[in-house]
């Protein structure tokens, strides 16, 4: 089956639901149907979306799976946001903690941690 377009192939406006079938019982219900918040998503983003939640949302475990680096992996996060009518980093900065920086500080200084891991440590994003 085929996704359901969401834009008119004239004039380009949006399309809207008008009928719903069941092909199980033959009832037809006719009316409009708003398509719910994921209607204006691409198959892409809603691939981006899926394998979000399958890694469960750790950025790090995405950019393993599908091969892409992390301002990549943020650039399509930010894209789906976006079409979704939101602003990304419209929230309050996370603040962390002296104590936390100085952690993370340490363990980069250690060796324990890369870079990159640091700088996402320090954004307050948790792995």
């Amino acid at each position: 089956m085929y996704a359901a377009p969401s834009h008119c192939p004239v004039c380009r406006s949006e399309l809207e639901v008008s009928r719903l079938h069941c092909p199980s019982c033959d009832t037809t219900i006719d009316g409009r149907f708003t398509g719910g918040p994921f209607a204006h998503l691409t198959a892409e983003h809603l691939d981006f979306i899926v394998t979000f939640v399958r890694c469960e949302g750790k950025i790090n475990r995405m950019e393993q799976e599908l091969g892409l680096s992390y301002p990549t992996i943020r650039n399509r996060l930010h894209e789906v946001i976006r079409t979704l009518g939101f602003e990304p980093g419209k929230d309050e900065p996370i603040e962390i903690t002296a104590e936390k920086r100085n952690a993370v500080l340490e363990s980069l200084n250690a060796g324990k941690i890369s870079a990159d891991e640091a700088m996402r440590l320090l954004r307050g994003e948790e792995e």
